[in-house]
């Protein structure tokens, strides 16, 4: 017990130290999310409470540096703070939210996105000729930081201060966040992004499909063929992995996309329903509702006013 509460502790000074990083280069950049001079590393910075952000989230790995956030899956609710990281491993719909921020202290969020291609190679190093299936499990996990892994991190941000140093350090650095994570206690959840074979890389592929033709309608039969599985056995490692079947996976891609067609582009409900494959102007609407909180024109309305 004495040793995880030392360790603990020095997890939580490395966090400091990465909030005065990210402190100092966000300051002048107000709200939002931030890229980085180093590829595929952003930082977040929110000085309140925020609404829900819906999106579908690519593979990333994420630290809550100071603050508190939650994420929505299905009807799952996902809660991590200060020191703690969120990885999601496949393509997944999700609302997130920061619910612990002031303009004194706001929310920091350290984000890299995750590259399957490299973290296939380091396992091959960690364990040549093991390629085995393995079971699913959640695409999404939420785990404690420990102070190696956060050393990383800072070592990563502390880069944009000698740019001359970025192409060279900051893969090897990377690289060293992708062994931290797989000697991690999340460490099998994270071998099956890349595993060959696996049931998650599997589901993965096929989540590939569906979003390149959510509109159309889908043939699970099809879909589970693609994965060289039954129908039954795809419908459960598909779920397993998303928390939703296979058709509520399409529908919220669907409603994500509707919803940013109406606010980014001005399209009317029905013209955005038609684009994105539904038939039903009131089950678009019903379904809608049910998943934003509000039929789709007040919706967009309130987003608008926000």
């Amino acid at each position: 017990m004495t040793i995880e509460i030392l360790k603990h502790g020095a997890a939580i000074n490395e966090c400091k130290e990465l909030a005065a990083l990210l402190t100092r280069y966000t300051d002048d950049k107000g709200n939002g999310v931030h890229k980085t001079d180093i590829n595929h590393l952003e930082f977040m910075r929110e000085s309140s409470a925020s609404t829900s952000i819906c999106g579908v989230y690519e593979p990333i790995f994420a630290i809550v540096v100071q603050g508190k956030k939650e994420a929505l899956l299905g009807e799952e609710t996902y809660c991590y703070g200060a020191a703690q990281y969120l990885v999601v491993s496949v393509h997944l719909p999700l609302s997130a939210f920061v619910v612990e921020a002031t303009p004194d202290k706001p929310y920091l969020g350290f984000k890299l996105n995750l590259d399957p291609v490299q973290l296939c190679d380091l396992i091959a190093q960690i364990r040549p000729g093991r390629d085995k299936k393995e079971n699913s499990v959640r695409g999404l996990f939420v785990s404690n930081a420990n102070a190696p892994l956060l050393d990383c991190a800072i070592r990563l941000t502390r880069l944009l201060d000698t740019p001359q140093d970025i192409h060279i350090l900051a893969p090897m650095i990377i690289r060293e966040i992708y062994y931290r994570l797989l000697m991690g206690e999340q460490g099998e959840a994270v071998r099956q992004i890349a595993t060959s074979g696996s049931n998650m890389q599997r589901i993965a592929e096929v989540i590939k499909l569906i979003k390149t033709d959510f509109t159309k309608p889908m043939r699970v039969e099809e879909l589970a063929g693609q994965a060289s599985m039954s129908p039954s056995s795809f419908h459960h490692h598909f779920k397993l992995v998303t928390s939703m079947s296979p058709l509520q996976y399409q529908k919220q891609l669907r409603l994500l996309e509707a919803r940013r067609l109406m606010l980014a582009e001005k399209f009317d409900a029905a013209n955005a329903a038609y684009q994105v494959g539904y038939e039903s102007q009131s089950q678009f609407s019903r379904e809608y509702s049910r998943m934003f909180g509000a039929p789709p024109m007040r919706d967009i309305e309130r987003l608008r006013t926000a």
